[in-house]
C-alpha cells in the first residue's frame, strides 16, 4: 500500500498521457474518415452523373416534343396542335418529309406561339421497307423522328414526347402522370389500341404512335445512338411504332402503360369512351378526322376547343367520371367533368355505369375479331327512350375563391314517359382537382352529392372527396 502511495504522481500522469493519445487518435480517425467519405461522394458524382439527385419537379420545361407530319397533311392538321401548344413554355418540333407548299406556312410557323417549329426529316431512302401487303416508307421517316428529336440536343431534358399532328394532348397532365416516374431509369410510357384486333396484332405490349408516348430522357439518349442499326432489322413490319417497339425491346425494356393515352380506333360517335374514362388523367385524343364531333350541332375543331375550355380551367379533372345517386326519385347520375352528364331514370349499379356504352363503330367491319374491345362495353339499349339523358357542357368558370362551376344543358329528345322532361340544367360545383402523389399511384373515385333544389328546371351537384370508409352505391 506504501508503494501505490509513494508512486501516485507517475500514475497520475500515465493515465493523462494515455487519455491523451486517445483523444488525439480519435480525432485523427474521424478526420480521416470524414475527408475519405467526401472523396467517395466525389468520385460517385464525376463517374455517373445520371445518379445526381434531383429534387425539383417535373415541369413542361423538361418536355421534348418530337410529332410527326408530313408537307402535305400538316396545313390540314396544325389546327389541332394549336388546342395545345405554346411555344412561350414547350420545345420540339414537327417533322416533314418537304416543307409545305403554302409560301405562308414557314412564316406562321415562326410568328404564331400557338404552333411548333417545323423541321425537315433527315433522307431515309437507304433503309429498306419490305412489308409484303404494302404500306408506306413513310414508316421509317416517322420511326427517325425519335432519333432525330433527341439529336435536337435540348438541354435539361427528362421526357421526350412523341405523337401524330392528329394527336391532341393535355400537357399539364402529361407533367403530372410522367413526373410519377423516375426520368433517370429506362421508361417507355403509352398505351394500346382500343380495338382487340390491332393490339392482338400489333402486340399489347406496344405504345400505338398515334394515341402518343413518352421515353424517359435517358433510354432515348442511349437508344438514339443505336435506332439506325437496330431498324435495319426490322424492314419487314408495317408501321412507326412497331419499329420504335421492337428496338426498345431489343434493349430489354416494356411498356409501362398508361391509360389516359387513348389511340382511338373507333369510328363515328365516341361518347361512350369519353364519359366513362379510367381513374387517370386524360393525356391524348387521336383520330379527330375519323370520328364524329363530340358535342352536338359543332363542327370536330369546335368541338375540341370546346372541350379545352372546361381543360383550361382544371385539366386534371377533364373527363374524370363521378357517380351518386338521387334517393328521392331513384335516380343515377354520371358525371364526366368538362364533357357530359348522363341521367338514368333509375338505380343502376356502379359497375354497370362504369362500363363504356357502344356508341361508336369498330374500326374495321367484317372481320372475326370486328366488335371486341381492350375495354369493358355494354350495348345500347334499341329504344333511345329508355337510354340515360344526356346532358352537354355549357360553360364552365372558376371564382376567386377557386369554386368551379360548369353547366350542362340537356340535349334535345323528344320522349313521352320522360320523368325528367322538365329538367333543363345540371350545375356541377367543385374544387379544382389535384392528382398528387398518393392519387396518381392510388387513385380512387370521388363522391357527390345531389343538392336540395326548388327547381324543376336545375339539378345541383357538389363534388367532393369521399369520406375514409364511405361507399358510391344505390339505396
Amino acid at each position: 500500500m506504501k508503494s501505490l502511495i509513494k508512486n501516485q504522481p507517475l500514475t497520475k500522469l500515465f493515465l493523462i498521457s494515455s487519455s491523451l493519445c486517445a483523444i488525439s487518435l480519435f480525432l485523427f480517425l474521424t478526420i480521416l474518415l470524414f475527408t475519405t467519405s467526401n472523396i467517395l461522394i466525389l468520385n460517385i458524382g464525376n463517374s455517373s452523373p445520371q445518379l445526381s439527385t434531383e429534387s425539383s419537379p417535373t415541369t413542361i420545361d423538361h418536355l421534348i416534343f418530337g410529332i410527326a407530319s408530313s408537307g402535305i397533311s400538316w396545313p390540314k392538321r396544325k389546327k389541332y396542335s394549336k388546342l395545345w401548344w405554346n411555344n412561350k413554355n414547350m420545345k420540339g418540333c414537327v417533322f416533314v418529309d418537304t416543307l409545305p407548299v403554302e409560301e405562308n406556312d414557314i412564316k406562321i410557323n415562326i410568328d404564331d406561339v400557338s404552333l411548333p417549329p417545323l423541321c425537315v426529316s433527315e433522307d431515309t431512302s437507304n433503309f429498306h421497307y419490305t412489308y409484303k401487303p404494302g404500306g408506306l416508307r413513310s414508316a421509317i421517316r416517322v420511326a427517325r423522328v425519335v432519333k432525330e428529336t433527341v439529336e435536337l440536343n435540348h438541354s435539361n431534358v427528362r421526357w421526350y414526347v412523341f405523337g401524330d399532328d392528329d394527336t391532341i394532348f393535355f400537357p399539364e397532365n402529361l407533367v403530372k402522370t410522367l413526373s410519377k416516374y423516375d426520368h433517370r431509369n429506362w421508361y417507355y410510357v403509352g398505351a394500346y389500341s382500343e380495338n382487340y384486333e390491332a393490339s392482338h396484332v400489333f402486340g399489347f405490349g406496344m405504345a400505338f404512335g398515334g394515341s402518343g408516348f413518352a421515353l424517359s430522357a435517358s433510354l432515348a439518349n442511349v437508344l438514339a445512338k443505336v435506332f439506325d442499326s437496330c431498324i435495319r432489322r426490322y424492314s419487314h413490319l408495317y408501321g412507326s411504332d412497331a419499329r420504335v417497339f421492337s428496338c426498345i425491346t431489343e434493349l430489354g425494356v416494356g411498356l409501362t402503360y398508361e391509360p389516359g393515352f387513348h389511340q382511338v380506333d373507333l369510328r363515328g360517335n365516341i361518347f361512350g369512351l369519353l364519359a366513362a374514362h379510367p381513374l387517370s388523367p386524360l393525356l391524348s385524343l387521336h383520330h379527330p378526322d375519323i370520328t364524329d364531333a363530340i358535342f352536338p350541332n359543332m363542327t370536330n375543331s369546335n368541338s375540341l376547343q370546346h372541350l379545352f375550355e372546361a381543360a383550361n380551367v382544371d385539366s386534371q379533372r377533364i373527363l374524370q367520371q363521378t357517380v351518386c345517386y338521387e334517393r328521392r326519385f331513384s335516380q343515377t347520375i354520371s358525371i364526366s367533368w368538362g364533357y357530359a352528364v348522363q341521367l338514368f331514370q333509375n338505380n343502376v349499379l356502379l359497375p354497370d355505369v362504369l362500363r363504356v356504352q357502344e356508341t361508336f363503330k369498330t374500326w374495321k367491319e367484317n372481320t372475326v375479331m370486328a366488335g371486341i374491345y381492350t375495354f369493358s362495353t355494354t350495348k345500347l339499349h334499341h329504344d333511345p327512350c329508355k337510354r340515360p339523358n344526356i346532358f352537354y357542357l355549357d360553360n364552365v368558370s372558376s371564382d376567386k375563391d377557386g369554386i368551379i362551376t360548369s353547366n350542362y344543358k340537356k340535349s334535345f329528345r323528344n320522349c313521352s314517359y320522360d320523368t325528367s322532361k322538365n329538367l333543363e340544367v345540371i350545375k356541377v360545383v367543385t374544387n379544382k382537382l389535384d392528382f398528387d402523389s398518393k392519387q396518381l399511384q392510388a387513385p380512387r373515385r370521388q363522391c357527390c352529392d345531389v343538392l336540395p333544389s326548388n327547381s324543376g328546371h336545375l339539378m345541383e351537384i357538389a363534388i367532393r372527396e369521399c369520406k375514409y370508409e364511405e361507399l358510391i352505391y344505390m339505396h
